[in-house]
């Protein structure tokens, strides 16, 4: 075994995913919950796909602008941590204010609030750990970062559901609230950024490419295609998983007859199956490619979700939501790492806003196509037709993608996968 072998830092990458942990937990509580709210003052899921789009683009216009302010930050505590440290108390203030607003204009005004504030630092947190990775050991690192997204997903789900039957609506926010407070605590007091590389203190033209970004002018051009298939196949599958996640809650109660806290619990099969997708994933894109495993992926959540439309066995639908789990995990596990491969060390906060750029662009789209969808035919089945469509749609493009690989190493590999079995 070579000497210079590096592995991941898995209590390194733990600490930094406590970010993602607690950005998961508050969009999941939100998904669900916020659509049923809206509900009791607006019948038509047109309009409620509108309220929920609105916030998003805060998002859109703000997510790249801090990530590529956060590249430009020289301060004690880093270049992304500044933006932790304010903003994740500030969204906390506004999150817990949503359940207690009792009119369309004052819950409007609170997700509008939080969600700038999320804006603040979501892209910092997520550029932390392609900071403090290497290329090669991004896709492992992303799995450990959406392993501990996914526990966020399901104390929302599965414990957000029992809380709600509990005490109502503002029990699960408060404690969601809560937990995102301590993953606060813990990375003000335990994680420490990594030192900046050199490139980060040149120009953006003199800085170095990273990973598999070309140098040339005409390497520069496919790779910059490629960079532009990634994220229009990542805004179609994004379209297709927010349609789930924004009205299966109303396909629940309306075509299968669950009460809320059940169609929570329902939703949670499919994240607790990602939780444990995670990290094979990763692995799984390393050794056979990151594309094939994302196309993979994608062609499972097509089949899957296209079944789906004929099923009403709450168990059946329940099993199917574990196996989608898993495929999606082929795809989200991988994704990031082929953007921020292209990107230069420099502009890595940049790109990740790119990233969820296009994934939030798909969150103000797709809740107002389907409310359309759903407005004209009156049949909440058809989210298991509209939700094929965008996997097929991102197939199409990441065929095209030739850029975006990391080197593999088949000896340090074999490490990560022996010191997994341990």
């Amino acid at each position: 075994m070579k000497q210079h072998l590096e592995k991941l830092d898995y209590p390194k990458t733990i600490l930094i995913g406590f970010g993602f942990f607690a950005v998961s937990i508050a969009w999941s509580m939100y998904n669900a919950n916020v659509p049923l709210m809206l509900e009791k003052f607006i019948s038509s899921a047109t309009v409620i796909g509108l309220v929920m789009s609105i916030d998003n683009i805060f998002a859109v216009l703000l997510q790249p602008l801090f990530g590529s302010l956060s590249d430009r930050t020289r301060s004690k505590r880093g270049r992304r941590m500044p933006y932790l440290l304010v903003g994740i108390p500030l969204s906390v203030v506004f999150f817990v204010l949503i359940p207690f607003c009792d009119a369309v204009w004052s819950i409007m005004a609170a997700v509008i609030l939080f969600n700038f504030t999320m804006s603040i630092w979501r892209t910092p947190a997520i550029a932390l750990m392609p900071d403090a990775t290497p290329p090669r050991l991004r896709s492992r690192a992303n799995g450990v970062i959406n392993l501990m997204g996914g526990i966020g997903s399901i104390l929302a789900f599965v414990l957000g559901g029992l809380l709600f039957d509990l005490g109502g609506m503002p029990l699960p926010f408060f404690f969601s609230g809560l937990i995102m407070l301590a993953a606060w605590l813990t990375m003000m007091f335990l994680v420490k950024e990594p030192p900046l590389p050199p490139e980060a203190y040149e120009t953006p033209e003199k800085a170095e490419p990273s990973g598999g970004a070309a140098s040339s002018k005409e390497g520069a051009r496919g790779a910059n295609l490629s960079l532009f298939l990634i994220l229009l196949a990542i805004f179609f599958w994004f379209v297709s998983i927010n349609s789930i996640e924004t009205y299966f809650t109303l396909y629940a109660s309306n075509v299968l007859g669950l009460e809320a806290g059940d169609a929570m619990v329902t939703l949670a099969f499919f994240a607790v199956s990602f939780v444990v997708s995670a990290l094979p994933a990763g692995i799984i894109g390393t050794k056979f490619g990151r594309k094939k495993t994302i196309m993979t992926g994608l062609v499972g959540l097509a089949l899957l979700l296209s079944a789906a439309y004929f099923l009403r066995d709450l168990w059946v639908i329940r099993c199917c939501l574990v196996v989608a789990g898993f495929f999606w995990g082929l795809v989200n596990i991988n994704s990031l790492p082929m953007v921020v491969e292209i990107a230069k060390s420099s502009r890595i906060g940049k790109y990740t806003g790119y990233y969820y750029f296009f994934s939030q662009a798909a969150s103000i789209a797709s809740p107002l196509l389907f409310g359309l969808i759903q407005d004209l035919t009156q049949n909440y089945s058809n989210l298991f037709i509209y939700s094929p469509v965008g996997i097929l749609c991102a197939i199409l493009c990441m065929v095209f993608v030739r850029h975006g690989e990391a080197p593999v190493d088949e000896e340090e590999l074999q490490a990560e996968v022996e010191a997994l079995s341990e």
